[in-house]
């Protein structure tokens, strides 16, 4: 497939896209909104301006991997004119939460030649860094067409990816060739986007930017406090849970907390889904089958009657966290790839995920080498893991300590990351001024 097949093929699925926009809408409002944006048609209430550096976060978890890095790179040129781009309302949220007016935000739009044209028009950036593996060939043909730099920053290609792409090489080949430089989270990584045709002076390891990530005291403090409320509850967190195909990972979660309750009847489950337009269907799993639930977004925090608290605020996760005892990350007993299991392991929680890791392949193989993390396969043995790490303070304290070696081992990534981006500034600086 070439580039133009490509673009034939997304005008004649725009109108299936915006059919799954409505659909989406059903659930979360927000997709409703905004819609000019995904077609680069910004009010004039947008208030945008050229922008010097364009990051692409797509969602929640590269926004905050992005966070450390904007803040580092501000930091030290204040003068400096930033947009970050997201496609999902969530990433959104974060982006306007955890930046506010440090940065400008609007919706990347869809990959399609006149959008992408009008969008590099309006804010004419000199470097675009697209987080992780967002690869979209009209956008990076459009940057490399107009001498905008193109960075992949924090880039991952688990063995899916990498046969997803292998089936439309040249599309692929031809992408990687206009990059200018990419960061790869592992050395495993790093071999499979060689194998694509990434040129191997392009590329360097950098490490995971998501084990730099901010702590946020107040958030943790505010949950300490509220901790004292439970009066020495233990408490299981299940955050980031999926659904795949109908399969509900909270079914397996919650099969898990009825075993639990019978050797510790004041356990308290938190319960977090991935995506918030799952809040209510979650609820009433919890309610339908028996268990008495609070909601975080109308009581502060359970009282000794909930059985169940539903995370169902977003930006809170570092306080759910900070409320728990053991942490299970989801979207690893659905095969949709675990999220994000270095935030609870940075808090001092043990961490326990199912066996679906492609997301975090190479973090899940360094804590699970380091002894930091527990693999289950099934509801039974998620149960027997929490049962063994609440009856056992020394095992628990050592998971604990073997995960934070870890994540301090490999902290450093966002200022190498910062480097390259300076290095790149430089380099459009140095041209820029050549031209005149």
């Amino acid at each position: 497939m070439n580039r133009f097949i490509y673009s034939l093929l997304f005008y004649l699925a725009t109108p299936l896209i915006i059919l799954r926009l409505l659909l989406r809408s059903l659930r979360s409002p927000a997709y409703l909104k905004r819609w000019s944006e995904r077609f680069a048609f910004y009010s004039s209430s947008t208030g945008f301006k050229k922008a010097d550096i364009i990051f692409h976060a797509v969602s929640v978890g590269e926004v905050h991997a992005a966070e450390p890095l904007i803040n580092r790179l501000l930091d030290n040129n204040p003068e400096l004119s930033v947009l970050v781009t997201t496609s999902t309302p969530t990433g959104s949220a974060r982006v306007m939460a955890l930046l506010k007016d440090k940065v400008a935000h609007v919706y990347l739009p869809y990959d399609l030649p006149g959008a992408i044209k009008r969008f590099l028009n309006i804010f004419d950036p000199g470097l675009v860094v697209i987080m992780e593996t967002e690869l979209w060939p009209n956008l990076i043909h459009a940057c490399s067409q107009r001498g905008v730099r193109l960075l992949l920053a924090n880039a991952r290609l688990s063995e899916k990816s990498l046969h997803n792409y292998q089936r439309i090489p040249h599309l692929v080949r031809t992408m990687l060739g206009q990059l200018d430089r990419v960061t790869a989270q592992s050395p495993n990584d790093r071999e499979r986007l060689l194998s694509l045709g990434l040129a191997e002076e392009k590329i360097t390891v950098a490490g995971s930017m998501k084990y730099d990530m901010t702590i946020n005291t107040e958030q943790v403090a505010r949950a300490l406090g509220d901790k004292i409320s439970l009066q020495g509850r233990p408490v299981l967190i299940a955050a980031s849970t999926r659904i795949l195909a109908g399969e509900m990972e909270e079914e397996k979660v919650l099969q898990a907390f009825r075993s639990l309750l019978g050797s510790h009847p004041d356990l308290l489950l938190i319960l977090v889904p991935r995506h918030p337009e799952r809040f209510d269907e979650v609820f009433e799993l919890a309610t339908r089958q028996g268990f008495s639930c609070a909601r975080r977004s109308r009581e502060s925090v359970a009282d000794a009657s909930h059985q169940v608290l539903l995370g169902d605020t977003m930006g809170e996760m570092q306080y759910y966290f900070s409320l728990a005892d053991v942490a299970f990350v989801g979207g690893s007993l659905v095969p949709t790839g675990c999220q994000n299991i270095i935030e609870p392991a940075a808090l001092g929680l043990p961490v326990i995920t199912g066996p679906s890791l492609f997301n975090f392949q190479a973090v899940s193989e360094q804590l699970l080498q380091a002894g930091g993390m527990i693999c289950i396969a099934d509801a039974q043995e998620l149960a027997e893991a929490v049962n063994a790490l609440l009856a056992s303070e020394e095992k628990a304290a050592m998971i604990k300590s073997a995960a934070l070696a870890v994540v301090e081992k490999n902290q450093g990534a966002s200022d190498r990351n910062l480097n390259e981006i300076s290095e790149l500034l430089l380099l459009q600086a140095l041209k820029k001024a050549a031209g005149h």
